[in-house]
Protein backbone atom coordinates (compact mmCIF):
# COMPACT_ATOMS: atom_id res chain seq x y z
CA UNK A 1 0.00 0.00 0.00
CA UNK A 2 1.30 3.18 -1.19
CA UNK A 3 1.40 6.85 0.56
CA UNK A 4 1.21 10.00 -0.57
CA UNK A 5 4.13 12.01 -0.86
CA UNK A 6 4.30 15.09 1.52
CA UNK A 7 7.59 17.61 1.52
CA UNK A 8 8.17 19.79 4.26
CA UNK A 9 11.19 21.91 4.85
CA UNK A 10 12.52 21.98 9.09
CA UNK A 11 12.27 25.62 8.53
CA UNK A 12 8.54 24.80 7.94
CA UNK A 13 8.01 22.77 11.29
CA UNK A 14 9.59 25.52 12.76
CA UNK A 15 7.26 28.17 11.47
CA UNK A 16 3.98 25.93 11.84
CA UNK A 17 4.39 24.98 15.30
CA UNK A 18 5.66 28.60 16.60
CA UNK A 19 2.29 29.58 14.74
CA UNK A 20 0.09 26.92 16.33
CA UNK A 21 1.33 25.89 19.94
CA UNK A 22 2.35 27.73 23.01
CA UNK A 23 5.00 27.07 25.63
CA UNK A 24 2.56 25.75 27.80
CA UNK A 25 4.49 24.62 31.24
CA UNK A 26 2.48 21.99 32.85
CA UNK A 27 1.99 23.94 35.84
CA UNK A 28 5.82 23.36 36.43
CA UNK A 29 8.39 25.81 38.35
CA UNK A 30 9.42 28.96 36.15
CA UNK A 31 11.47 28.54 33.11
CA UNK A 32 15.26 28.62 34.47
CA UNK A 33 17.41 30.59 32.35
CA UNK A 34 21.11 31.41 33.44
CA UNK A 35 22.58 33.10 36.86
CA UNK A 36 26.05 33.83 37.19
CA UNK A 37 27.76 32.48 40.45
CA UNK A 38 31.75 33.29 41.29
CA UNK A 39 31.87 34.10 37.17
CA UNK A 40 30.24 30.56 36.55
CA UNK A 41 26.59 30.52 34.67
CA UNK A 42 24.83 28.09 36.27
CA UNK A 43 21.06 26.59 35.25
CA UNK A 44 18.28 24.79 37.18
CA UNK A 45 17.65 25.21 41.31
CA UNK A 46 17.58 22.95 44.12
CA UNK A 47 19.23 19.46 42.94
CA UNK A 48 19.16 19.66 39.34
CA UNK A 49 21.49 22.56 39.35
CA UNK A 50 24.04 22.59 35.73
CA UNK A 51 27.02 24.36 35.54
CA UNK A 52 27.29 25.51 32.05
CA UNK A 53 30.18 25.27 29.13
CA UNK A 54 29.58 26.09 25.98
CA UNK A 55 31.88 24.65 22.97
CA UNK A 56 32.97 22.11 25.50
CA UNK A 57 34.99 20.55 22.99
CA UNK A 58 36.89 21.71 19.63
CA UNK A 59 38.01 20.35 16.83
CA UNK A 60 41.36 19.90 15.36
CA UNK A 61 41.65 23.20 12.80
CA UNK A 62 41.97 20.77 10.07
CA UNK A 63 38.08 20.15 10.62
CA UNK A 64 35.36 21.67 10.80
CA UNK A 65 31.69 21.52 12.71
CA UNK A 66 29.27 21.59 9.81
CA UNK A 67 25.19 21.28 11.74
CA UNK A 68 26.02 19.12 14.87
CA UNK A 69 23.24 16.97 15.62
CA UNK A 70 23.55 14.08 17.71
CA UNK A 71 25.77 12.97 20.98
CA UNK A 72 26.47 9.88 23.00
CA UNK A 73 28.53 8.91 25.73
CA UNK A 74 30.02 5.64 25.96
CA UNK A 75 30.59 4.11 29.42
CA UNK A 76 34.08 5.22 29.95
CA UNK A 77 32.80 8.73 29.72
CA UNK A 78 34.19 9.34 25.72
CA UNK A 79 32.23 11.49 24.07
CA UNK A 80 31.12 11.08 20.67
CA UNK A 81 29.06 14.00 18.06
CA UNK A 82 27.88 13.32 14.77
CA UNK A 83 27.69 16.51 12.72
CA UNK A 84 25.40 16.39 9.17
CA UNK A 85 28.27 17.54 7.27
CA UNK A 86 28.73 18.47 3.42
CA UNK A 87 27.99 16.19 1.09
CA UNK A 88 30.64 18.36 -1.51
CA UNK A 89 33.64 17.39 1.10
CA UNK A 90 33.74 13.45 0.94
CA UNK A 91 37.04 12.72 2.84
CA UNK A 92 36.09 14.78 5.53
CA UNK A 93 34.56 12.90 8.65
CA UNK A 94 31.46 13.11 9.99
CA UNK A 95 31.92 11.76 13.53
CA UNK A 96 34.39 12.71 16.12
CA UNK A 97 35.13 10.89 19.29
CA UNK A 98 36.67 13.29 23.15
CA UNK A 99 38.31 11.93 26.36
CA UNK A 100 36.66 12.42 29.31
CA UNK A 101 38.66 15.95 29.53
CA UNK A 102 36.97 16.99 26.35
CA UNK A 103 40.30 16.09 24.25
CA UNK A 104 40.15 15.34 20.53
CA UNK A 105 41.02 11.39 19.97
CA UNK A 106 39.67 10.36 16.77
CA UNK A 107 37.12 11.00 14.40
CA UNK A 108 35.32 8.36 11.33
CA UNK A 109 32.33 8.50 9.20
CA UNK A 110 33.63 9.81 5.84
CA UNK A 111 30.62 7.94 4.28
CA UNK A 112 27.66 9.81 6.32
CA UNK A 113 28.58 13.32 5.31
CA UNK A 114 25.98 14.90 3.67
CA UNK A 115 23.57 13.75 6.11
CA UNK A 116 25.10 12.81 9.79
CA UNK A 117 22.34 12.29 11.63
CA UNK A 118 21.38 9.80 14.62
CA UNK A 119 24.24 8.37 16.94
CA UNK A 120 23.97 5.87 20.09
CA UNK A 121 26.07 3.89 22.09
CA UNK A 122 25.35 0.15 23.22
CA UNK A 123 26.72 -2.12 25.03
CA UNK A 124 26.63 -5.44 23.76
CA UNK A 125 28.19 -8.23 26.03
CA UNK A 126 31.81 -7.13 26.12
CA UNK A 127 31.53 -4.09 23.81
CA UNK A 128 30.08 -1.42 22.71
CA UNK A 129 29.00 -0.17 19.35
CA UNK A 130 27.91 2.86 17.58
CA UNK A 131 24.63 3.38 15.90
CA UNK A 132 24.09 5.36 13.25
CA UNK A 133 21.39 7.03 11.24
CA UNK A 134 21.81 9.29 8.28
CA UNK A 135 19.04 10.86 6.35
CA UNK A 136 19.01 13.39 3.18
CA UNK A 137 20.41 11.37 -0.27
CA UNK A 138 22.12 8.91 2.36
CA UNK A 139 18.85 7.41 3.68
CA UNK A 140 20.84 4.51 5.41
CA UNK A 141 21.71 3.24 9.41
CA UNK A 142 24.97 1.54 10.54
CA UNK A 143 26.03 -0.43 13.41
CA UNK A 144 30.06 0.76 13.73
CA UNK A 145 32.62 -0.62 16.17
CA UNK A 146 33.75 2.44 18.32
CA UNK A 147 37.26 2.90 16.13
CA UNK A 148 34.77 3.35 13.03
CA UNK A 149 34.80 0.15 11.60
CA UNK A 150 31.04 -0.90 10.02
CA UNK A 151 29.81 -4.08 11.43
CA UNK A 152 26.73 -4.02 9.38
CA UNK A 153 25.08 -1.11 7.23
CA UNK A 154 20.94 -1.04 5.98
CA UNK A 155 18.64 0.47 4.13
CA UNK A 156 14.99 1.12 3.45
CA UNK A 157 12.98 -2.00 4.78
CA UNK A 158 10.78 -2.88 1.62
CA UNK A 159 8.91 -5.80 3.07
CA UNK A 160 7.42 -3.23 4.93
CA UNK A 161 5.30 -2.02 2.10
CA UNK A 162 5.79 1.50 2.99
CA UNK A 163 8.67 3.03 0.40
CA UNK A 164 8.78 3.97 -3.55
CA UNK A 165 10.58 1.69 -5.80
CA UNK A 166 14.34 1.49 -5.86
CA UNK A 167 14.27 3.71 -2.14
CA UNK A 168 16.41 0.84 -0.91
CA UNK A 169 18.78 0.31 -4.05
CA UNK A 170 19.21 4.04 -5.78
CA UNK A 171 18.55 6.41 -2.71
CA UNK A 172 17.91 10.33 -3.72
CA UNK A 173 17.43 13.56 -2.16
CA UNK A 174 13.87 13.24 -2.11
CA UNK A 175 11.59 14.20 1.10
CA UNK A 176 8.23 12.76 1.16
CA UNK A 177 5.97 10.36 3.18
CA UNK A 178 7.09 7.38 0.87
CA UNK A 179 10.67 7.60 1.71
CA UNK A 180 13.16 6.52 4.04
CA UNK A 181 14.26 9.19 6.15
CA UNK A 182 15.36 7.70 9.74
CA UNK A 183 16.40 9.60 12.50
CA UNK A 184 17.07 7.95 15.73
CA UNK A 185 17.35 4.52 17.88
CA UNK A 186 15.93 2.97 21.04
CA UNK A 187 17.35 -0.50 21.83
CA UNK A 188 14.57 -3.22 23.03
CA UNK A 189 16.44 -5.38 26.25
CA UNK A 190 15.91 -8.69 23.67
CA UNK A 191 19.02 -7.39 21.79
CA UNK A 192 16.88 -5.64 18.81
CA UNK A 193 16.04 -1.86 18.68
CA UNK A 194 13.97 0.54 17.40
CA UNK A 195 14.11 2.78 14.07
CA UNK A 196 12.89 6.36 13.86
CA UNK A 197 11.63 7.02 10.08
CA UNK A 198 11.22 10.68 11.48
CA UNK A 199 11.28 12.55 8.41
CA UNK A 200 9.81 10.18 6.01
CA UNK A 201 7.34 7.30 6.46
CA UNK A 202 6.79 8.46 9.63
CA UNK A 203 7.28 4.74 11.55
CA UNK A 204 8.63 3.24 14.07
CA UNK A 205 10.36 0.24 12.63
CA UNK A 206 11.08 -2.98 14.88
CA UNK A 207 14.40 -5.01 14.29
CA UNK A 208 15.39 -8.26 16.32
CA UNK A 209 18.88 -8.82 17.62
CA UNK A 210 20.13 -9.83 14.10
CA UNK A 211 18.99 -6.58 12.08
CA UNK A 212 15.80 -8.47 10.69
CA UNK A 213 12.78 -5.82 10.43
CA UNK A 214 10.31 -7.53 11.93
CA UNK A 215 7.39 -4.58 11.93
CA UNK A 216 6.54 -1.39 12.23
CA UNK A 217 4.18 1.35 14.05
CA UNK A 218 2.40 4.63 13.41
CA UNK A 219 2.04 6.55 10.24
CA UNK A 220 0.92 10.79 9.64
CA UNK A 221 -1.92 12.55 11.91
CA UNK A 222 -2.30 14.19 14.79
CA UNK A 223 -4.55 11.63 16.83
CA UNK A 224 -3.30 9.13 19.38
CA UNK A 225 -0.66 6.55 18.11
CA UNK A 226 -0.38 8.54 14.73
CA UNK A 227 2.90 11.29 14.24
CA UNK A 228 3.92 14.50 12.63
CA UNK A 229 8.07 13.76 12.80
CA UNK A 230 8.77 10.98 15.01
CA UNK A 231 12.35 12.40 15.24
CA UNK A 232 13.22 10.84 18.79
CA UNK A 233 12.59 7.78 20.99
CA UNK A 234 13.99 6.01 23.53
CA UNK A 235 13.07 3.27 26.24
CA UNK A 236 11.71 4.72 29.31
CA UNK A 237 12.67 1.94 31.96
CA UNK A 238 12.61 4.46 34.73
CA UNK A 239 12.53 2.94 38.45
CA UNK A 240 8.91 1.37 39.33
CA UNK A 241 8.22 1.63 35.17
CA UNK A 242 7.27 -0.96 32.87
CA UNK A 243 9.58 -0.47 29.75
CA UNK A 244 7.83 1.37 27.11
CA UNK A 245 8.96 2.96 23.88
CA UNK A 246 8.79 7.08 24.26
CA UNK A 247 8.33 8.91 21.25
CA UNK A 248 9.52 12.48 20.42
CA UNK A 249 6.25 13.75 18.10
CA UNK A 250 8.17 16.88 17.58
CA UNK A 251 5.72 18.43 14.77
CA UNK A 252 2.88 17.11 16.73
CA UNK A 253 4.77 19.29 19.99
CA UNK A 254 3.90 15.99 22.02
CA UNK A 255 5.37 13.17 23.76
CA UNK A 256 3.69 9.47 23.20
CA UNK A 257 4.52 6.91 25.40
CA UNK A 258 3.89 2.70 23.55
CA UNK A 259 4.31 -0.96 24.84
CA UNK A 260 7.15 -2.60 23.33
CA UNK A 261 4.95 -4.24 20.64
CA UNK A 262 3.72 -0.33 19.49
CA UNK A 263 0.44 -0.09 21.35
CA UNK A 264 -0.47 3.47 22.83
CA UNK A 265 -0.17 4.04 26.34
CA UNK A 266 -0.27 8.06 26.97
CA UNK A 267 0.05 11.26 25.22
CA UNK A 268 1.67 13.93 26.97
CA UNK A 269 1.33 17.43 24.95
CA UNK A 270 2.99 20.98 26.22
CA UNK A 271 5.85 20.70 24.18
CA UNK A 272 7.17 23.09 21.57
CA UNK A 273 9.67 20.97 19.24
CA UNK A 274 10.71 17.83 21.24
CA UNK A 275 13.32 16.15 19.66
CA UNK A 276 15.18 13.67 21.41
CA UNK A 277 15.21 11.77 24.52
CA UNK A 278 17.46 9.95 27.45
CA UNK A 279 16.94 9.49 30.68
CA UNK A 280 19.34 9.16 34.07
CA UNK A 281 17.55 7.32 37.10
CA UNK A 282 14.03 8.49 37.33
CA UNK A 283 14.64 11.86 35.57
CA UNK A 284 13.75 12.41 31.72
CA UNK A 285 15.41 14.15 29.42
CA UNK A 286 13.80 16.54 26.81
CA UNK A 287 15.82 18.37 24.09
CA UNK A 288 13.53 20.82 22.65
CA UNK A 289 14.28 22.42 19.52
CA UNK A 290 12.63 25.65 20.13
CA UNK A 291 15.71 26.47 22.37
CA UNK A 292 15.41 24.80 26.14
CA UNK A 293 16.06 21.65 27.77
CA UNK A 294 13.54 19.83 29.85
CA UNK A 295 13.77 17.85 32.77
CA UNK A 296 11.10 15.54 34.24
CA UNK A 297 10.70 13.71 37.35
CA UNK A 298 9.26 9.98 37.90
CA UNK A 299 5.59 11.60 37.52
CA UNK A 300 6.31 13.47 34.30
CA UNK A 301 6.26 16.61 36.36
CA UNK A 302 8.52 19.51 34.99
CA UNK A 303 11.74 19.85 37.09
CA UNK A 304 12.68 22.65 34.29
CA UNK A 305 12.73 24.26 31.35
CA UNK A 306 16.67 25.14 31.41
CA UNK A 307 18.18 27.97 28.94
CA UNK A 308 15.34 29.61 28.18
CA UNK A 309 12.98 32.96 29.53
CA UNK A 310 10.18 35.10 27.97
CA UNK A 311 13.29 37.44 26.44
CA UNK A 312 15.24 35.05 25.06
CA UNK A 313 12.31 33.22 23.88
CA UNK A 314 11.05 36.51 21.95
CA UNK A 315 14.46 37.22 20.82
CA UNK A 316 15.10 33.81 18.96
CA UNK A 317 11.28 34.00 17.31
CA UNK A 318 12.36 37.93 16.24
CA UNK A 319 15.49 37.72 15.33
CA UNK A 320 16.44 38.40 10.96
CA UNK A 321 18.51 36.70 10.22
CA UNK A 322 17.64 33.81 11.74
CA UNK A 323 19.77 33.07 15.25
CA UNK A 324 21.27 30.03 14.03
CA UNK A 325 23.10 32.17 11.86
CA UNK A 326 24.03 34.68 13.80
CA UNK A 327 26.59 33.00 16.51
CA UNK A 328 27.66 36.63 17.89
CA UNK A 329 23.94 37.19 18.90
CA UNK A 330 24.58 33.84 21.40
CA UNK A 331 23.83 34.52 24.85
CA UNK A 332 25.51 32.48 27.55
CA UNK A 333 23.40 30.08 29.62
CA UNK A 334 20.92 29.86 26.67
CA UNK A 335 20.29 27.55 23.68
CA UNK A 336 19.74 28.54 20.11
CA UNK A 337 18.43 24.54 19.02
CA UNK A 338 18.72 21.73 20.85
CA UNK A 339 18.88 18.50 18.68
CA UNK A 340 20.20 16.35 20.97
CA UNK A 341 20.88 15.79 24.64
CA UNK A 342 22.16 12.85 26.52
CA UNK A 343 23.40 12.20 30.33
CA UNK A 344 26.73 10.65 30.81
CA UNK A 345 27.26 8.43 34.13
CA UNK A 346 27.41 10.83 36.52
CA UNK A 347 24.44 12.88 34.99
CA UNK A 348 26.02 15.29 33.45
CA UNK A 349 24.06 16.54 30.59
CA UNK A 350 25.64 17.45 26.89
CA UNK A 351 23.86 19.15 24.38
CA UNK A 352 24.45 19.55 20.61
CA UNK A 353 22.76 22.09 18.39
CA UNK A 354 21.39 22.15 14.89
CA UNK A 355 23.28 24.63 13.78
CA UNK A 356 25.84 25.39 11.24
CA UNK A 357 28.63 26.66 12.93
CA UNK A 358 28.46 23.63 15.47
CA UNK A 359 27.83 23.91 19.50
CA UNK A 360 28.35 21.12 21.75
CA UNK A 361 27.81 22.16 25.74
CA UNK A 362 28.34 20.49 29.08
CA UNK A 363 26.17 20.97 31.84
CA UNK A 364 27.86 19.69 34.56
CA UNK A 365 25.82 18.73 37.31
CA UNK A 366 26.68 20.12 40.58
CA UNK A 367 25.50 18.88 44.09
Amino acid sequence: MRHSKQTQTRRDFLKTTAAGTTAALFGAPAIHAGTKTDSRIVLGSGDHQYEVTHDCVKLPSKFTWQTTHNVAVDKDGFLYVIHEGRADQTEHPSIFVFDPDGKYVRSFGKQFQGGGHGLEVRQEGNEQFLYVTAYQHLKTFAKLDLKGETVWQKFAPMESELYAAGEATDPKKVWGIDRFLPTNFAFHSDGGFYLADGYGAYQIHRYDKDGKWLFAFGGKGKEDGKFNLPHGLWIDDRPGREPSVVVADRANARLQWFTLDGKHLQTMTGFILPANLDTYKDVLLVPDLASRITLLDADNKVIAHLGQDPEWEKAMKTAKPRMRETPDKWQAGRFVHPHDACFDQDGNIFVAEWVATGRITKLKRLG
